[in-house]
């Protein structure tokens, strides 16, 4: 793709916003609309998505760390199952191409459209139905030997499924950080873009050498995700927490309603768009009640308690 695109450019730009505040939103949105509405080949959309993600990501995980909303805890014991998953992902689907070249298109799109389904319903059922255990959150996650080598088999499944969709570079990470470790929401978004970081150039550069990258695509959505991740990463911290969540929530929802339909399903097109309002509406409608009040803020008074006091170390909670 030559040129400057302005749709590319301005989706880019917002993406990579959502990217900076919430650490999620790459892979699971741009390599949709890359497929579904530009109609890029599915393997050049998840190489061109990895390529790009590992630059733009790199740009967020430094200013995340600068302003140390980064678990490097979290992020190097993901890492050391990520980075090798990563690399066998990409080395996987471009085997599978080879063997059955264009009837894995499909299966491609299948997978993608599966992982943003997995995603968004996790990410949905922690967001609205189980708020009250947002209170547990906790701003660091200590290490026993038993909570790092699970955090290496973790960080080997999502760093393969990383490398054959480009789903889960923001979206899974961010939501093991959010599950599994229960970080906040500010350092979920700082860890997942800088352990993703790491993640996407291993799976970039396996993707430039098997040939399936678009530079042209990729420096169209650089152009606008670049200022987008840093306007995100730079206003983190002023953003309440739950707008996160149900922001969060309802763009996967319909980003995988929208790779369901090219993935050979029947999603009518107002559900499409209507169900994240929706989510967002009934995310709104949950925030406004007094009890959800209460719980944020015996949120707040947890949060002002000394580092050295807060949270549950791995031990305690195993």
């Amino acid at each position: 793709m030559l040129g400057i695109n302005p749709e590319i450019v301005l989706f880019g730009f917002g993406v990579g916003i959502l990217i900076g505040l919430t650490g999620i939103g790459g892979g699971a949105l741009m390599t949709p609309l890359l497929i579904v509405a530009l109609g890029v080949h599915p393997l050049v959309a998840v190489g061109s998505d990895l390529t790009y993600g590992a630059i733009t990501k790199t740009l967020g995980g430094y200013k995340h760390l600068r302003k140390g909303t980064v678990d490097l805890g979290v992020s190097k014991w993901l890492a050391y199952g990520g980075v090798p998953g990563s690399l066998i992902g990409v080395l996987l689907v471009d085997r599978l191409h080879s063997v059955y070249g264009k009837s894995f298109d499909h299966a491609l799109v299948g997978c993608v459209a599966g992982a943003l389904v997995i995603v968004a319903s996790v990410v949905l059922v922690r967001t609205l139905l189980i708020t009250r255990f947002a209170i547990r959150e906790q701003h660091s996650f200590h290490f026993n030997k038993r909570a790092a080598a699970a955090a290496i088999a973790l960080g080997f499944v999502m760093g393969v499924i990383l490398g054959m969709t480009s789903v889960g570079s923001g979206a899974l990470i961010g939501v093991a950080m959010i599950v599994i470790f229960r970080l906040t929401p500010q350092r979920v978004a700082g860890s997942s873009v800088f352990l993703a970081a790491a993640l996407l150039w291993v799976a970039g550069l396996a993707q430039m050498a098997s040939g399936n990258v678009d530079y042209g695509l990729v420096g169209n959505i650089l152009i606008g995700s670049i200022p987008g991740v840093w306007i995100g990463a730079h206003f983190v911290d002023r953003v309440p927490d739950q707008a996160l969540r149900v922001t969060l929530g309802a763009v996967l929802m319909g980003s995988a309603l929208a790779m369901v339909n090219s993935a050979g399903g029947s999603v009518p097109v107002g559900v499409i768009f209507g169900a994240p309002i929706a989510v967002g509406v009934i995310g709104l409608l949950l925030e406004l009640r007094p009890q959800t009040r209460a719980r944020r803020r015996a949120m707040a008074a947890a949060r002002a308690v000394p580092a050295g006091k807060q949270g549950l170390t791995a031990t305690e909670s195993s």
